[in-house]
């Protein structure tokens, strides 16, 4: 492992570990990521995990503040720019979607049901974008 490996491992684990330590599966390779989402049955929030500084630091804190309130079927997850396989596999279930990252996509009965873009997470407080994440999974998987 080189030296840019090793500083990107050093800033991207605890990026990596804030959403599995809430109980958030990582998908690492594409392969995982379409047999996940073959087998799906019920809801998931799906995290597009990103090292971006603002957005993603916000993005964290705010979807596992959410799933507290209201916890679909599933918690998973991909990172953007690190496992790239994984996020263009994930991807490709929506490809009406453009790539955005950090981003959150609401998945429901085998499809995509609401996708939330960086563009709704930057710029916005962190209890503004869990009360729209809880706005939603409620309408999704209820209470």
């Amino acid at each position: 492992m080189n030296a840019y490996d090793e500083y990107m491992r050093g800033i991207i684990t605890p990026m990596r570990e804030e959403l599995t330590n809430a109980g958030f599966t990582e998908l690492t390779t594409a392969e995982s990521v379409d047999e996940t989402l073959k087998n799906l049955k019920g809801s998931a929030l799906i995290v597009i995990n990103s090292v971006c500084g603002c957005a993603a630091g916000l993005a964290r804190p705010a979807v596992r503040e959410a799933v507290a309130e209201v916890k679909p079927d599933h918690l998973l997850t991909v990172f953007a720019g690190q496992d790239k396989e994984a996020t263009e596999a994930l991807r490709a279930h929506f490809p009406e979607i453009p790539p955005s990252s950090p981003s959150v996509a609401i998945w429901d009965n085998g499809k995509l049901v609401y996708f939330v873009p960086r563009e709704q997470i930057e710029n916005f407080q962190k209890e503004q974008i869990k009360d729209h994440l809880v706005d939603v999974l409620t309408n999704v998987v209820g209470q």
